[in-house]
């Protein structure tokens, strides 16, 4: 088994983005996601959101919004999710620059309400982590 760890940003409901060394193994992936795994490619490189592929049947706490560039809402996770790199034949670490990127892009977490029938998304002010 496999000891090697990628650079990823790690979105947890209720918490502030962070930059995080995760088991590289399907198995560590599948423990930061509480399940198993599905990507998402809302991106334009080659990054992923990997999240929990049951999130929202399993009724997970929501995340974030995934936004498209009209500024409307395309998506919303639900449960821990990730962004990595994924332009191999296996998941790797976000370079320095995504890891600035990404972390300022998914900061803050978010609140959804529905609004006759329209769902918004209300930054909340995160958790921080104690180190």
């Amino acid at each position: 088994m496999s000891n090697e760890k990628i650079k990823v940003v790690l979105l947890e409901p209720g918490k502030q983005a962070r930059t995080a060394k995760i088991d590289a193994s399907l198995a560590g992936m599948q423990q930061v996601v509480g399940g198993y795994i599905e990507t998402a490619h809302f991106f334009d490189e080659p990054v992923c959101l990997v999240c929990n592929e049951e999130g929202k049947i399993s009724k997970l706490p929501l995340n974030r919004a995934i936004y498209g560039n009209d500024k409307k809402i395309l998506d919303i996770i639900a449960g821990t999710a990730f962004i990595c790199d994924c332009s191999g034949e296996s998941f790797g670490s976000l370079s320095e620059k995504q890891l600035k990127q990404y972390a300022k892009q998914f900061k803050n977490p978010e609140r959804f309400i529905n609004i006759n029938g329209d769902i918004s998304a209300i930054p909340i002010k995160p958790q921080q982590y104690e180190r």
